[in-house]
């Protein structure tokens, strides 16, 4: 089904390992280093000649083909690991994913010359098997991968067999590889990879960082003094360091070359250093930088081939430059309010200040900052090389003024205004400023419409802050509405239902006949004729007064007209019963000579003008059933309808 089976690797010495025989000792320069490069999905193909399997650019190839990508998902049915990043961790890093062919076939295939004999070389590579656990069972085919080492006529020199790879629960790279010795007449040698497993479902990998490169006997470089491979120094210090390099056995007569590389340059030789041990001098003059020290060794007249010699572990000077502390505050600041000190450019601060201040923060915050906290702040800034640069800033604390008030609260009537005052600063600002005749003054009139309160800002000569308040009650002018007019029947009483509107108020019915207490709003009155009441509201708080009336109209009995025209001449055309306003619960029902409603009102008091259904009735005599409610008779008459 998945074929994979497509892995370039070259090993030309290993040291003996469960999976791999990789060199002990120390390696040189690459000769083949292939990593597939980095970036975005696709990556590019190999060159024709290096492999015979079909490029795709699409993730998940079928059988015989293979992509480069720095991620592969889901591939069929997620039969295949899912990878987000190459064997380094670099989520752009590209490998290599190869389904491999039904036929067992060699898929890489390279040639390297200008080898020298008799020289070790480890050919190495980074493989996983991408089948998940437990996929194509229960007879997953595994890959199994032969890397052979050929003179140029096709004789193996030297080979090395994977074994099966088996599959993971979770993916996992591999190393493989060997080591070899080219034979004293040998420089140019074919690597190759060869796929030993049958096509079918499984025998899928993924393959990375292909490496074929000199080994040789181990080469241990030390700083002489020091315990780590990196020293500090800081710019405009001078300084010594010796370096020496213990070499293993495994040599015949080897011959030796110190190198240097300065901020990521090329390697070069340092003339005069052919020995184990180098003095390097910096003086104080030296630019900042990056210096990085090697030792490389190769067979006496071998040294001056890259593709001959081995290279030890780096050793490094760093001269670093002092911090750039780029102090910074945001003082001036008021008392109270947040200070905040900045530096930069560093791994460690000390802060001291005012008032025993200390920190070891790059970014310094003092909440609710006072006065004696105002002066100067001293730093000391380290990075990462030991270097410290010392600095100071003047934070400034000014004071707040104090904002005082005339009053804190007063009361005034509706219409009227008052003075405000404010002190303690140069400049004032009175929010809301509705009903101010000024807001930026100290001492505005307020003639606020309802009760408010109002905040006062005071500024200083620092622009610093504080502020009081005022609260203005305002009393409204009284309102008074005494109410709709009444009827009673003589010798009754009725509740004036009257209103009033204010604060803190008095009443004052006149005259005061006929009433149960002319001091309260809603009085009970009895008066034996038609009388109007006068209503005086007063305020208390001396906001003024206000009058209203309302009549009473006294009915003797009920009167009942029996006759009324509706012609429309103006004169007696409704039937209208003024003292049922009396009764404020009466029904009344007027009937035909066949006992037909014709016309019925209750609880209002209307005008009857002698329609029924919009339609003029007939001349005539109706009959009408009226219940006073309310303790009062039920009346019985007729009435007629004369035009």
């Amino acid at each position: 089904m998945r074929n994979f089976a497509g892995i370039i690797l070259l090993i030309l010495f290993f040291y003996t390992r469960a999976d791999a025989q990789l060199c002990q000792g120390s390696l040189g320069d690459p000769i083949v280093n292939i990593t597939f490069g980095s970036g975005s999905n696709p990556g590019a193909p190999l060159k024709a000649a290096t492999t015979s399997y079909q490029y795709v650019a699409s993730d998940c190839p079928n059988d015989g083909f293979y992509t480069v990508r720095s991620n592969t998902t889901a591939c069929f049915g997620n039969s295949w690991h899912s990878l987000q990043t190459d064997h380094t961790g670099d989520p752009g890093g590209y490998f290599m994913l190869v389904n491999a062919s039904y036929q067992p076939s060699a898929f890489y295939l390279d040639t390297v010359k200008g080898l020298c004999g008799g020289t070790t070389y480890e050919f190495a590579a980074w493989v996983m098997n991408v089948q998940t656990l437990g996929s194509c069972s229960p007879n997953p085919i595994k890959p199994n991968l032969t890397f052979s080492i050929e003179r140029t006529d096709g004789t193996v020199l030297q080979s090395y067999n994977t074994n099966d790879i088996p599959q993971q629960a979770s993916p996992a790279w591999r190393q493989f590889g060997f080591f070899f010795t080219t034979p004293s007449n040998v420089q140019d040698v074919v690597l190759r990879i060869f796929n030993n497993a049958q096509g079918g479902c499984g025998n899928d990998i993924a393959l990375d960082d292909i490496t074929f490169r000199p080994c040789g006997p181990k080469l241990i470089p030390v700083i002489t003094g020091n315990t780590s491979s990196n020293v500090n120094l800081c710019e405009g210090t001078a300084g010594q360091f010796e370096f020496t390099c213990t070499v293993s056995a495994g040599f015949n007569n080897p011959s030796f070359q110190w190198q240097q590389r300065i901020n990521g340059s090329d390697w070069t030789d340092i003339p005069g250093a052919n020995s184990t041990t180098l003095v390097r001098n910096f003086p104080a003059a030296t630019a900042p930088g990056m210096y990085v020290y090697r030792l490389t060794a190769a067979e006496d007249g071998n040294l001056g081939s890259p593709q001959c010699r081995v290279a030890s572990g780096v050793l490094s000077v760093r001269v670093a430059t002092y911090p750039v502390i780029d102090l910074k505050t945001n003082a001036p600041v008021c008392e109270n309010a947040t200070l905040q000190l900045n530096a930069a450019d560093g791994t460690q601060y000390q802060w001291t200040g005012p008032a025993g201040f200390q920190s070891t923060q790059a970014a310094v915050t003092l909440d609710h900052v006072q006065l004696a906290q105002g002066g100067e702040y001293f730093v000391t800034v380290s990075n990462d090389a030991g270097c410290t640069t010392d600095g100071s800033i003047i934070a400034t604390v000014n004071p707040n003024p104090v904002a005082t008030v005339g009053l804190s609260e007063t009361t005034i009537c509706e219409g009227r205004s008052i003075q405000l005052t404010a002190q303690g600063g140069l400049g004032y600002e009175w929010k809301p400023a509705t009903g101010l005749s000024a807001a930026d003054i100290a001492n505005p009139l307020a003639k606020p419409v309802i009760s408010s309160v109002y905040e006062v800002i005071v500024s200083n000569q620092f622009s610093c802050r504080d502020t009081a308040e005022v609260k203005i009650n305002v009393i409204n002018k009284p309102t008074a509405d005494a109410g709709g007019d009444k009827w009673i029947v003589q010798g009754t009483s009725v509740q004036l239902m009257a209103n009033a509107t204010g604060q803190n108020l008095s009443y004052l019915w006149t005259p005061a006949l006929y009433i149960n207490n002319p001091l309260v709003l809603q009085p009970v009155i009895t008066p034996p004729h038609d009388t109007t009441y006068i209503l005086t509201v007063t305020s208390n708080d001396g906001c003024g007064e206000a009058t209203d009336s309302v009549k009473v109209f006294v009915y003797k009995d009920v009167f009942i007209p029996n006759a009324f025209t509706p012609n429309g001449d103006g004169i007696n055309d409704t039937w209208y019963i003024p003292a049922l306003s009396a009764y404020p619960n009466f029904e009344l029902s007027v009937y035909d000579r066949y006992g037909h409603p014709v016309f019925q009102a209750r609880k209002a008091n209307v005008h009857w003008d002698g329609r029924f259904k919009g339609q003029p009735l007939p001349v005539g005599v109706y009959v009408y059933m009226l219940d006073l409610k309310d303790g009062g008779n039920l009346l019985k008459g007729t009435v007629l309808i004369s035009r």
